[in-house]
């Protein structure tokens, strides 16, 4: 069975066990620790670790019955505290992952929920605890048959998740076109879309702006009034770009300013027309003042491939690869499409998961385990697997 990552409270998750992020001693933290133990029955589940667990070195894991969750089993993983990444804390990580599913599997658990390990309260960063645990299970997975989720995030982040889903089902029935057909020379380039269809209204405005001679949209999407709260409340972090809007460091002070600034980006990326795609990446993330090391793990990238693309100017990748750096990147849309275009790819309005990146990059959500979710909530094939 595949490993599946869904966005869940994992208190809710109605499988045969869940893990729990437990500390070395006998006392409960905070993030999935605390609720886990208030969902379960706080004295409950603390005097049966004190009478029956004691203290546990980091690394390790031990079980205990669910109580008052849905969960017949809690599988506590001592979850290690991240201090930089020279501490040991990667080999402890991997070990709370193959501890806790020794013990599912030594109690016949066929299914079992897991948050990821540390990377709340215990400071370990996201990426790289993502490609640890799916590792891990994976790894497993290949030798075992059991049911495995990833809950990757908690209330908070659900909700914001259900805001944010509608809006991504609108773009995905206004842009998905089933079938090719001759979309690039009439209104079907954005589908067969109705005024009385699911998703009109919102994103109506991609049509109108649509040029059909250059194939881009000449106005960025913006949101309808219907989503303005959501947009004011979204805990998302506004980028250069994002909804359209340039970022208010960016403003330019005069009209002058903001045409000097212009011809002088224009000049610039003039002399970069010729760029493989390797080449061009390398430029936009130096034009961006970002690291390497952030884009690769932002994209949830393997550093060895990375390398090869880096050392490599004439190397290709695969378009699913190219996509994740887009987004690792912090491109937008218009950078996107001109990368992808330097290695024989282009966003397709006849597939699925192009419109899902499209999504999340004209929106300035560059965050990798969102579009992972959304890719696996549409049966697609998703990143981390």
């Amino acid at each position: 069975m595949p490993l599946k990552i869904v966005r869940n409270d994992i208190t809710k998750m109605n499988t045969e066990a869940i893990v729990n992020t437990a500390n070395e001693q006998p006392a409960v933290g905070q993030g999935c620790d605390s609720a886990i133990y208030e969902a379960a029955g706080y004295d409950e589940l603390l005097s049966y670790r004190k009478e029956h667990i004691g203290a546990v070195p980091e690394g390790e894991a031990f079980i205990t019955p669910g109580f008052r969750l849905k969960a017949k089993y809690i599988i506590h993983a001592v979850s290690p505290l991240y201090m930089g990444g020279d501490h040991g804390e990667e080999q402890k990580l991997r070990s709370c992952y193959r501890e806790s599913l020794r013990i599912a599997k030594e109690n016949g658990i066929s299914s079992i929920s897991f948050p990821l390990i540390s990377t709340g309260g215990f400071g370990y960063p996201m990426e790289d605890g993502l490609r640890i645990a799916a590792d891990e299970i994976n790894a497993f997975l290949l030798k075992n048959d059991m049911l495995i989720y990833l809950v990757v995030f908690g209330t908070k982040a659900t909700a914001l998740g259900e805001k944010l889903y509608p809006q991504l089902e609108a773009y995905i029935d206004h842009n998905y076109v089933k079938e090719k057909r001759e979309e690039e020379y009439g209104d079907a380039y954005f589908g067969s879309v109705r005024p009385s269809d699911t998703g009109y209204e919102e994103y109506g405005m991609q049509a109108r702006h649509f040029d059909r001679r250059t194939g881009r949209n000449n106005k960025a999407l913006a949101p309808s009034v219907k989503d303005a709260d959501f947009m004011a409340s979204a805990p998302i972090a506004p980028h250069a770009g994002f909804m359209g809007a340039p970022a208010p460091s960016e403003t330019p002070a005069s009209y002058d300013d903001f045409i000097e600034e212009r011809d002088s980006k224009l000049e610039e990326r003039m002399k970069h027309i010729s760029d493989t795609f390797s080449e061009y990446l390398m430029y936009l993330i130096h034009d961006k003042n970002m690291e390497n090391v952030d884009v690769y793990k932002h994209a949830l990238v393997d550093k060895k491939v990375f390398a090869k693309i880096k050392n490599n100017p004439n190397y290709h990748p695969k378009k699913i690869t190219a996509l994740c750096l887009c987004v690792g990147a912090r491109l937008n849309i218009d950078e996107t499409k001109d990368l992808l275009a330097r290695a024989g790819y282009a966003l397709s309005p006849c597939d699925k998961t192009d419109i899902i990146f499209s999504f999340f990059i004209e929106n300035g959500i560059y965050d990798m385990i969102d579009i992972d979710i959304a890719l696996e909530e549409h049966g697609l094939q998703c990143i981390v697997s």
